[in-house]
């Protein structure tokens, strides 16, 4: 019995959905640009795949694969139109520890438990929590991703010496090296200028390999970082033993490459997003992303998630359909079986001028202009967010960016608790409490009455507050106690009938009146035994 091929699995799945992409609606000229868009990325796909796979310490195919099958699922099943998924170093940095200890097969179940979980997240609909992600976290993420692109093209001027050792390129190789980076990247700058033909990363690509090849110069090729020649990915069971101790060792990777690959893909949809002026698909690229890896472990693919580098080249190219991303997937494929000879002879200075185009356009240059005019808060995080992308990781340095930016939220927020008192001629004084009240003002709250000295009766206000927590609520209840304690009248106003509900002892001091606001507070109530905790 033969094994079952990508090609027969992919035929049998269901395409329908595909159908956003507006296929009825491509014109000649808006296919050309797809195609052509799809193999501009093609192109920047090969040498980031073998570098990729070099890192985590597997066959260059490995990551060959991992680029066309994920970039083939998640063109088709993907969130956002335009987006290219493929083999990452985000990814690839954590792989290379399980592969040095357990072999590329436990690397394979990995992917495959990975996927598994991206489809949970994708299923619960956990997509949705990127929104929490702040604006001052984006651009420090795309910050830092653009320097590590950046950084990731230094390799390229690298060679092996005489004694087998790695050296920085010198003397005319660098010259030569340089300059035909410069040449790409002028060209990409001019061609947009002349024509919209063709894509403006392809046309550098292409003249700068037509330039190479036609003088004999002697440049890194792709084809020095390895073969890409090779056949159609085939149905493979990772043959790891099924037993609680190969769980054991893949369940922590899979969780972490699960969580990396969502978090980096989800900024991308975001980025890509605002390029497009699309909104939405969170979920169900949970869902393209989950289903791409798990077949990916099935075909012998390092796994991978979205690129925000190669998303880019091809929204700029003009990918802005699904086609582009297909196009770019069936590409890579047909090098790896077909045109392996060919695309090893392009010169690795075209796609690193191309790369460094991509980093001018993704670095958020604005950020230098208005970091004297945000808030401090702020330009620390975007300057932290950076930093952590650039020494450590990508996801680690969004966790990192949403925790600092929530306590410096709250820290803010704690402080604008406070009091406006009037008094009344009745004797009567009224306190009118304005800002949140939650757990991190409590303390200021507590602070702003005097019941000790003030009058018999006295009104607590909350028309212009929001009660917001349990703290919160316990808060009320502590005061309303000490002024109950002196013998004195309170009454609190303005209350939502939430808050009512809720509150235990003070419950009995509210005034009812039709301008009461009407929100819910976090918490739930037990009758049984009076008091207040829990999640609502």
């Amino acid at each position: 019995m033969t094994k079952p091929t990508l090609a027969s699995i992919v035929g049998r799945l269901p395409i329908a959905d595909w159908r956003n992409a507006s296929l009825a609606t491509l014109s000649p000229m808006l296919i050309k640009t797809e195609v052509l868009a799809g193999l501009t990325v093609a192109l920047a796909l090969v040498p980031e795949a073998v570098a990729f796979a070099f890192v985590a310490g597997v066959h260059p195919l490995v990551g060959l694969y991992a680029a066309f099958i994920v970039g083939l699922m998640t063109a088709v099943f993907g969130g956002r139109p335009g987006m290219i998924s493929g083999a990452t170093g985000a990814l690839a940095v954590v792989m290379v520890a399980l592969v040095a200890s357990h072999g590329v097969e436990y690397l394979f179940a990995t992917v495959v438990l990975m996927g598994i979980l991206q489809l949970l997240a994708g299923a619960f609909r956990l997509g949705k929590f990127i929104r929490l992600v702040p604006h001052p976290v984006m651009l420090g993420f795309v910050n830092g991703l653009a320097i590590v692109i950046f950084l990731a093209q230094m390799s390229q001027f690298m060679v092996i010496n005489d004694l087998g050792a790695q050296e920085w390129m010198a003397g005319s190789t660098l010259i030569l090296m340089l300059g035909l980076v410069g040449l790409t990247m002028a060209v990409i700058w001019l061609v947009p200028k002349i024509t919209t033909a063709i894509p403006a990363p392809l046309a550098g690509i292409g003249i700068v390999a037509a330039v190479v090849i036609g003088f004999g110069l002697d440049v890194p090729r792709v084809g020095d970082l390895a073969s890409i020649e090779g056949g159609l990915p085939l149905f493979h069971i990772p043959t790891v033993p099924l037993s609680l101790e190969m769980l054991k060792v893949i369940f922590p990777y899979a969780v972490i490459l699960a969580a990396i690959g969502l978090i980096e893909s989800l900024l991308t949809l975001n980025i890509v997003g605002e390029m497009t002026g699309k909104r939405g698909g969170a979920s169900r690229e949970c869902l393209a992303q989950g289903l791409a890896n798990t077949v990916t472990g099935f075909f012998g693919g390092m796994g991978g998630c979205a690129m925000i580098g190669q998303s880019m080249i091809n929204v700029k190219s003009g990918g802005r359909t699904r086609l582009s991303a297909l196009s770019a997937a069936l590409f890579l494929l047909a090098f790896i079986l077909v045109a392996s000879n060919i695309i090893e002879q392009i010169p690795l200075a075209a796609l690193v001028g191309v790369m460094f185009m991509v980093v001018i356009g993704t670095f958020a240059w604005q950020t230098l202009r208005i970091m004297r005019r945000i808030p401090m808060n702020d330009a620390f995080v975007i300057v932290l967010v950076t930093g952590v992308t650039v020494a450590y990781d990508l996801a680690i340095a969004v966790v990192v960016g949403v925790i600092v930016s929530a306590l410096t939220y709250a820290w803010t927020n704690a402080r604008r608790i406070h009091a406006r008192i009037d008094d009344t001629k009745e004797g009567v004084k009224v306190y009118k409490i304005d800002g949140p009240l939650f757990f991190g003002s409590t303390d200021g709250f507590a602070e702003l009455f005097s019941p000790d000295t003030d009058p018999d009766s006295v009104i607590v206000d909350f028309m212009d507050s929001r009660v917001a927590d349990q703290s919160a609520l316990q808060a009320i209840e502590d005061m309303a106690s000490r002024y109950q304690d002196l013998g004195k009248t309170l009454q609190l106003r303005h209350l939502s009938r939430d808050c009512h509900k809720l509150l235990n002892r003070a419950g009995q001091l509210m005034v009812d009146s039709n301008d009461d606001p009407d929100y819910g507070v976090a918490v739930e109530y037990s009758i049984q035994t009076g008091m207040l905790g829990g999640e609502h």
